[in-house]
């Protein structure tokens, strides 16, 4: 029998979903679960509410702060081979432009309210910086600093992008407008003397939403903002239930229903009286037919469903409880490391991915203020966020030496080998920094290999058989 070769295919859109409409479960049912939306509110463009959360609320300024800060706060190391007068010198300009602060309180800014922009002060071009930035036209002492707008003090971008695919900033604004407020009066800025800070990333039609910005971080967490804050002020209006007073009264609702008001207000002031009249010692007066009674409110299970909020907020945020509610760890044995250890990786892969960016493209400009060249290997690396203490550094270089030690007397690396592992662990533990590139260069790079004997004494780190060993050798053959 002939198969039909001309079968055509076809094609249905599924649609299927669990659902059971008696039990009001599943898909498109009248429950409670089901009636759960989620609208698309974009509330980084709410700008008195992103200010007035900043400014009141410690926990959003924390979370918009913290991070920016640990990015910043060990900064960088110059890699290239300068001397340590140059290094110098290119930090003592950082300090005078204060470039760490001015790149934190952009970054802030950006995951504020989504954008940020950072305008280089450059003297002597201030007149037409539409033009893109020529790096041989900066002059030593040229540099001065950085100017930071956040996205609603007059700064937007442009709608033409950059079309270079060699450019980093491929795809990006190609100019962005600054109006000046005394003159009303836009001021057009190429993109090469400029650096965007942007808070969280969007979709490609949100980010248009947003006119080539980012999103606040606090859209995302305002939901669990407003549980933990609602559960934290009532908790704190049930402390002032934790001593119920009950006064009963007989013909108490008799009285208020078929009195006249100012027979009310005399039983109001009565039990006013005897309010007033209750002394330190909690003594009340009352008549011989009322009965008055106290009842103490149990505050049992609310420590863990508070905890259960701040544990979202904290999830939400990206911070650890220990660095964001500045707690000790809760829990047997619990010390924290490895929650501050998946944060501090979080920072590492932030430091890689947003902020090496902005000091790439700052450092060639900084270089050509300070010594007037570009060295052809300026580059650098982050100094590690998380600082060990004494003990644990004590411990580490020792575990490293040792290792090292051992691998040059087994004769599996030469002395300059080892000499060149002892001066790399100086610049995370700074230990053996005094090793000079001299000193690296005397060493022999020859591989002595130890030779084994059957006398059990040590073998000769040099190749050859110890002094010991070498003696008796003779001895025999004579």
């Amino acid at each position: 029998m002939r198969r039909n070769k001309n079968k055509k295919m076809i094609r249905a859109k599924a649609t299927d979903a669990f659902q059971n409409m008696l039990a009001r479960m599943g898909a498109f049912t009248p429950s409670l679960l089901e009636s759960t939306n989620y609208p698309l509110t974009r509330l980084t463009r709410n700008l008195n509410l992103m200010n007035s959360l900043y400014r009141s609320h410690w926990l959003i300024r924390k979370i918009i702060d913290v991070i920016p800060q640990d990015m910043t706060k060990n900064w960088i190391k110059i890699t290239s081979n300068l001397t340590s007068e140059a290094i110098t010198e290119l930090k003592s300009v950082e300090r005078k432009t204060s470039i760490i602060k001015k790149i934190t309180q952009g970054l802030r800014w950006g995951r504020l309210y989504g954008g940020a922009l950072g305008i280089m002060l450059i003297k002597g071009q201030g007149e037409d910086l539409s033009k893109p930035l020529d790096l041989d036209s900066i002059l030593p002492g040229d540099f001065k600093g950085i100017l930071i707008l956040d996205r609603w003090n007059g700064c937007y971008p442009g709608t033409s992008l950059v079309t270079d695919i060699s450019d980093s900033e491929h795809g990006l604004p190609e100019y962005y407008y600054v109006t000046d407020p005394e003159t009303n009066i836009n001021i057009d800025i190429h993109h090469s003397r400029v650096i965007r800070f942007t808070g969280d990333e969007l979709p490609y039609w949100e980010w248009l939403a947003e006119q080539y910005w980012g999103a606040s971080v606090i859209e995302s967490i305002f939901d669990e903002l407003k549980k933990r804050d609602n559960v934290s002020w009532n908790i704190a209006n049930l402390t002032f239930l934790a001593n119920l007073r009950v006064l009963k009264m007989s013909d108490l609702g008799q009285l208020l229903s078929t009195t006249d008001v100012n027979s009310q207000r005399e039983l109001y002031d009565t039990v006013q009286s005897q309010n007033w009249l209750m002394n330190n010692f909690s003594m009340q007066i009352l008549d011989k037919e009322d009965d008055f009674s106290t009842h103490q409110y149990t505050f049992s299970g609310l420590s863990d469903v508070y905890q259960q909020f701040i544990m979202d907020i904290s999830g939400a945020a990206g911070i650890p409880v220990t660095r964001l509610f500045g707690r000790s760890p809760a829990g047997l044995n619990a010390t924290g490391e490895s929650d501050l250890q998946n944060y501090y990786d979080m920072i590492e892969e932030k430091q890689e991915s947003t902020l090496r960016p902005i000091v790439e493209k700052l450092l060639p400009i900084i270089a050509m203020s300070t010594w007037g060249v570009i060295p052809d290997d300026l580059d650098f690396r982050f100094n590690p966020v998380q600082r060990a203490t004494e003990e644990k550094l004590a411990d580490i270089v020792a575990k490293k030496s040792t290792a090292i030690r051992e691998a040059r007397d087994s004769g599996i690396i030469s002395d300059r080998i080892a000499l060149k592992e002892y001066k790399q662990m100086s610049d995370t533990t700074g230990m053996w920094t005094n090793i000079t590139d001299e000193d690296i260069d005397k060493a022999s790079n020859e591989i002595d290999i130890p030779v084994e004997t059957d006398f059990g004494l040590e073998p000769n780190i040099n190749g050859g058989l110890s002094n010991e060993v070498q003696q008796m050798e003779n001895e025999k053959d004579n």
